[in-house]
């Protein structure tokens, strides 16, 4: 008898079990993960916080309809530190996490380009607020997307820009040796010389903290214009060294110059720096202004730039899952169908404005700006004084529309 009994209870524990660990299941299956990677620490930690805050916000503000819908949104932000092994450590991690099912990163092309060979590989879908190399998305990976623009138009806004100046004659290129300073450099000086600039040198430096064996051979060659392809935690600090060196002459930066950050190290020295972003100014994103409150309410300061492209690249990911979750009969989608729904995205509208990937993952069309640094004080940053806007196709649009005729 007690035997009999002891089978029935060993029974009942197995059926408790079983029912337990199927609620489980069942409970994880309606859970929604967003990951997203950023310098979080480090030099450019200042940029990469504020990706994450902005991806946070977007998740509170818009995660209601997958709510409704029975699923539980939850935001996993991944530390890259600006570093590809990390980035691919992580992404390695994220993958290994069935209910990731899109993430939003990164700030440098330098970590995106390896990292999405990772989720390419597992159908997660990357959507970049930041990456402007164009190999993000010219690889032809199905599951990488950008809201921002790219490099190959970046690079020749900014020479077009100097060039109409009337007195850039000659200008002396640097970059940071990373796919997204090497690759803007060389964009730049190309059309630099198809504008008659006189290119006196095109060279990489890792060097972060003193420039004097680069600043007095490039006083030496006395040009009108410097340009430097990198991120401001290394060209603050070169641009602060070469004025006191002596050098009066113009100084031009990309995208990686547009953070309050770039103020902050170089103090007075980066007044007057000119700078070109495929980030518009917060002033041109009148949708922005209700982001841009509740930023501040929430973290005691401005988003930096590329916060609203953060937002919207959250927004585009929330609402592909809607739409995969709604083509397969309300249940958990695939990664796969969420990355197919991702690159579907047609004239979404965003706080930058209406969105739409080209076959490549591209935005359709993107704008180019071109600012001024107005203050050597961090906390007027987003007082630049905005002295251009380009606007321009993908390549993949552009070869289209070529097609058309258009």
């Amino acid at each position: 008898m007690k035997t009999k009994r002891f089978i029935l209870m060993v029974l009942l524990t197995m059926v408790a079990i079983a029912m337990n660990a199927a609620v489980l299941r069942a409970q994880d299956a309606k859970v929604i993960k967003i990951a997203s990677q950023s310098p979080l620490s480090g030099g450019q930690a200042l940029s990469g916080t504020s990706m994450r805050n902005a991806i946070e916000l977007a998740i509170a503000d818009l995660k209601q309809p997958l709510v409704d819908l029975g699923f539980d949104v939850q935001y996993v932000p991944f530390d890259d530190q600006a570093t590809p092994d990390v980035g691919v450590s992580n992404a390695q991690n994220m993958v290994n996490d069935p209910a990731i099912l899109v993430v939003i990163g990164h700030w440098n092309s330098g970590v995106a380009i390896p990292s999405s060979e990772v989720y390419n590989t597992y159908d997660l879908a990357m959507i970049s607020p930041a990456n402007t190399n164009p190999r993000v998305t010219s690889r032809g990976l199905s599951v990488v997307n950008r809201v921002c623009g790219r490099d190959d138009n970046q690079g020749p806004t900014g020479a077009k820009f100097l060039a109409g100046l009337g007195t850039v004659k000659s200008v002396y290129v640097l970059h940071d040796k990373t796919p997204y300073g090497q690759g803007i450099a060389t964009f730049f000086q190309t059309e630099a010389e198809a504008q008659g600039i006189a290119v006196l040198g095109f060279e990489g430096t890792e060097e972060k903290s003193n420039f004097d064996g680069i600043i007095q051979p490039i006083l030496a060659t006395a040009p009108d214009a410097i340009y430097f392809g990198g991120i401001y935690d290394q060209t603050a600090v070169f641009l602060s060294q070469a004025r006191a060196a002596g050098y009066t002459g113009i100084f031009m930066g990309p995208d990686g110059t547009d953070a309050s950050d770039f103020a902050a190290l170089a103090g007075e020295a980066a007044v007057g720096t000119y700078y070109t972003s495929a980030a518009g100014p917060l002033s041109v994103f009148p949708d922005a202004a209700k982001f841009v409150e509740d930023y501040n309410t929430a973290y005691g300061e401005n988003p930096q730039p590329y916060g609203p492209e953060s937002y919207d690249a959250t927004a585009v990911a929330l609402h592909a899952i809607q739409v995969a979750i709604e083509l397969n009969g309300g249940e958990l989608p695939s990664r796969a169908q969420v990355a197919a729904a991702v690159r579907g995205t047609a004239d979404f509208q965003g706080l930058t404005g209406p969105i739409s990937f080209d076959a490549y993952g591209d935005r359709a069309t993107a704008n180019y700006y071109v600012s001024q640094v107005k203050s050597g004080d961090p906390a007027l940053w987003s007082e630049n004084e905005l002295l251009d806007t380009v606007t321009v196709a993908s390549p993949f649009t552009a070869l289209l529309e070529s097609a058309m005729g258009q």
